[in-house]
């Protein structure tokens, strides 16, 4: 998964997972985790987000089933 650094103060960077439809976030905390059955177009939408953690805490955290990667 190829993944691209934002500019955050919440989230380091963000990928996502054709196949597997999982959204994977590495936030400045440290922790990593795949947020799973998200479209391509929500990843799309989290990218042109004028505040990406405003819109990880509106429309993917608490929305999607997740696991943790690392931390």
């Amino acid at each position: 998964m190829q993944l691209t650094t934002v500019e955050s103060s919440m989230i380091h960077a963000v990928g996502y997972d054709d196949d597997a439809s999982e959204l994977e976030v590495v936030f400045n905390s440290g922790g990593v985790y795949r947020y799973q059955e998200v479209d391509k177009a929500t990843y799309e939408e989290l990218l042109d987000a004028e505040s990406k953690g405003q819109y990880m805490r509106a429309r993917v955290i608490d929305m999607y089933p997740y696991y943790k990667v690392s931390s």
